[in-house]
């Protein structure tokens, strides 16, 4: 028999959303949570991708929590080991160590109806019990690897960008790379000046941007530690510049295209061979899937020891593998850049709620349905953090994760101030959410813009992106409708 723990609030996950729930709490009095986090340190993905080059693509003044920003942050674009840091040196100033319990990964949870309390299930045979569930697991956690035909029988090395083996020197091996997302666009440059051969195979080339990285001068980090009102200031102006860029992904395809030729000259200035432009030239419009930024990826792909394949992958011999066209590449290595399960990122997690309904099942049968991305109709006090419908394609989702812990603390406020067990939220009020939300994507780029991406279902339903500018998102979260839910059960009756 595991261990059994009791507490008020179960929190699921450390990265930014886990932790940016905590210390919610903690702003309002509470201690009676517990955080469940299946590695050995907290960091969530910036934990887990530790791939050469790996860095935020969205600038890291605006990438950290309002209420708590770095003066010292290096680069503009800051690299994966110093947002790791900031979230140790985050978890350790609040002593959420002390509420975090490592080594605890959530394999499900049930929803008992008599006692109002989730019964949260982990890998190693223990049980967590409180009355609000928060789940803050993310989908940028569960790496994508294709079945590709063969593979079982490939002897060299092989592994995904999330699960980089270090032991593994690439230097003078013939490497293969297998898709073109945003962590391949920031590996590629890193080992194309290391390895002998590097084999590229690309199913739909992205549109990548230059970055406008660069170091933060020390006048500058000494200012902002002097004054943070300075800071203040600069993630202000940040926040409404790249606030702005959702007049093109949700409104104006005419303001993508328009972008697309700053991309296409960014092609053209970095690499001289016109069929290698040919092939990492998109034909969907700019946003229809995520827009990718880099300054040394295509002048990668333009060295001498590096190709370009666009056939597709046939089969893995035991040293090789056959593109499309039938010619065979000897590779060393093969390294996965194919990202993540998003979608059906919780398939794997049993949630049961009220009257039996399995979330995993019902999502899989009719698509992932919540409200504000927050709760679910059938599942009282669950709460998610970064949801179906709250992903962004322009803007911090650190911002969307200080709003919804700000929305699930006002939530529990609620429960308590009523003196109730427990909210449900009413099935006609998600529905309605739902509705407004696939009503404004389908005029977006995502939709409209002629591409099949990671944002979209197997119905090719938009379940990922919110379609609008986060403002009004953060109006919608500041204060809880009362309407919106029922109210279950009694201080202390059952």
């Amino acid at each position: 028999m595991g261990e059994r723990t009791e507490a008020g609030v179960v929190i699921v996950g450390t990265g930014f959303s886990g932790l940016g729930m905590a210390i919610e709490l903690l702003k309002k009095g509470r201690r009676d949570f517990v955080i469940l986090e299946k590695a050995t340190e907290v960091g969530g993905t910036w934990r887990d991708n530790t791939y050469p080059g790996c860095a935020c693509d969205v600038q890291s003044h605006m990438y950290s929590y309002s209420f708590e920003q770095n003066p010292d942050w290096t680069r503009t674009f800051s690299p994966q080991p110093e947002i790791w840091d900031y979230l140790r040196g985050i978890a350790k100033k609040y002593d959420l160590y002390s509420y975090i319990r490592f080594g605890q990964e959530m394999t499900g949870a049930r929803w008992d109806a008599g006692e109002h309390r989730w019964h949260v299930a982990t890998r190693g045979g223990d049980e967590f019990v409180g009355r609000y569930l928060v789940n803050g697991v993310g989908a940028l956690h569960l790496p994508q690897i294709p079945d590709l035909p063969g593979m079982a029988n490939f002897r060299g090395e092989s592994f995904h960008s999330a699960e980089w083996n270090h032991d593994f020197d690439l230097r003078g091996k013939r490497v293969a790379v297998v898709g073109t997302g945003a962590s391949a666009i920031q590996f590629i440059p890193q080992i194309a000046p290391q390895v002998a051969e590097l084999t590229v195979f690309q199913r739909t080339p992205p549109w990548v941007l230059p970055k406008p990285d660069h170091s933060v001068p020390d006048w500058a980090r000494k200012a902002f530690r002097k004054v943070p009102a300075l800071q203040t200031f600069y993630r202000d102006a940040l926040y409404w510049s790249l606030e702005a860029r959702v007049l093109g992904f949700n409104g104006s395809l005419t303001l993508m295209k328009a972008a697309q030729q700053l991309a296409k000259r960014h092609i053209a200035r970095s690499i001289a061979d016109p069929e290698l432009r040919r092939r990492v030239t998109p034909d969907y419009v700019m946003g229809c899937k995520r827009v990718l930024m880099s300054n040394d990826y295509y002048p990668a792909l333009a060295r001498d020891n590096v190709d370009v394949v666009t056939d597709g992958v046939t089969e893995v011999r035991e040293h090789s593998i056959v593109d499309a066209a039938g010619r065979e590449h000897e590779v060393d290595a093969i390294i996965f850049g194919t990202g993540f399960h998003v979608i059906d990122a919780f398939e794997n997690l049993e949630i049961v709620g009220e009257g039996g309904r399995n979330l995993a099942k019902e999502w899989a049968a009719e698509g992932m349905r919540t409200h504000l991305g927050i709760t679910v109709a059938g599942f009282p006090n669950l709460f998610f953090l970064l949801g179906p419908n709250t992903g962004l394609g322009h803007n911090s989702v650190v911002f969307m994760v200080e709003s919804q812990a700000h929305y699930i603390a006002e939530a529990i406020d609620l429960v308590e101030g009523s003196r109730a067990e427990a909210l449900a939220t009413r099935p006609e009020v998600q529905d309605r959410f739902n509705a407004q939300m696939q009503r404004k994507l389908a005029k977006g780029v995502w939709t409209q813009g002629g591409c099949k991406s990671w944002y979209l279902d197997a119905q090719g339903v938009n379940r990922t992106l919110w379609p609008g500018f986060t403002w009004r998102y953060w109006l919608a979260t500041r204060r809880v409708r009362p309407a919106d839910f029922e109210l279950i059960g009694t201080a202390g009756g059952k």
